[in-house]
């Protein structure tokens, strides 16, 4: 189910993935690489997703399929940090976009459940931000109001985004899901073996 009001996608893809040796963007999962699925997911519920690049562009986006599907922007310096990966992808943001959910590359197995319910909190309370939790922890997609994008777009990259979103902590709906996703990062081999490993024994007969 789609979102009545437009909301803006952007998945975080310009990190140098020191930790795991090899572009994270470009790992499989069950058939698609993480940032094809988070483009096909981001695809179904949302207008079309922004990805921001910096290290491997040019491998990451030859090494995808669903590269139509989306818009890229590539952060000239991404050392500068993930806040200035985000500016880059706000500043993309189509001008009918009443909101933008963005992530991190490495949360890749999200379940289209929980973008469905972030959503359906978003177009009932219309808080600035919406956060999932999962057993009490926050995680990732946050849902911010547009009003947010300027703000964002004015901090200094040695800043964090949550130097603006703690500012909106009374205006925050914090979203419930079942969705172990939203706080596992897939930063190095181990979590992504574990992952893996995870997915094997849910998949079989």
């Amino acid at each position: 189910m789609k979102a009545c009001h437009p909301i803006a996608g952007i998945i975080l893809s310009a990190g140098a993935s020191r930790r795991m040796g090899t572009p994270k963007a470009l790992l499989p999962l069950d058939g698609e690489t993480f940032l094809d699925h988070l483009i096909r997911l981001f695809s179904e519920v949302a207008i079309t997703p922004i990805v921001a690049l910096g290290h491997q562009a040019d491998q990451i986006r030859s090494g995808i399929q669903r590269g139509a599907e989306a818009t890229f922007v590539v952060n000239p310096d991404p050392e500068r940090g993930m806040l200035s990966s985000l500016q880059c992808g706000l500043e993309a943001v189509p001008e009918e976009a009443e909101a933008v959910i963005f992530m991190p590359v490495d949360h890749p197995n999200l379940e289209r459940s929980t973008l469905a319910k972030l959503f359906a909190s978003f177009e009932t309370n219309r808080n600035s931000v919406t956060i999932p939790t999962f057993q009490g922890k926050h995680g990732h997609p946050v849902l911010i109001a547009r009003k947010l994008i300027v703000e964002l777009l004015a901090l200094p990259t040695t800043a964090q985004a949550s130097d603006v979103i703690h500012c909106y902590r009374n205006q925050t709906a914090y979203v419930s899901v079942d969705d172990p996703a939203v706080t596992t990062d897939i930063d190095d081999r181990a979590a992504y073996a574990e992952l893996l490993g995870h997915l094997q024994k849910t998949h079989r007969p």
